[in-house]
């Protein structure tokens, strides 16, 4: 089944994005600098994982649990 069509899956997808264009603003500061357009969702993503880092942690552990026991 597609990570589109699974509720779970879909929130794990979104999470993994979300953390991974946060770390890989950290190491090339400069890759993500267009706001706007495509890559600009790149850059809001990784926004939202600066800015609510403690909140995407704790999401992505309770996501990692959930995986493990289900």
């Amino acid at each position: 089944m597609s990570a589109l069509f699974d509720f779970q899956s879909f929130l794990t997808v979104v999470l993994l994005f979300i953390c991974t264009c946060t770390y890989y603003k950290l190491i090339y500061p400069g890759g993500l600098v267009q706001t706007t357009g495509f890559r600009g969702l790149f850059w809001k993503a990784a926004r939202i994982g600066e800015r609510l880092s403690p909140w995407v942690s704790v999401a992505c552990i309770a996501m990692g649990l959930s995986i493990l026991f289900s």
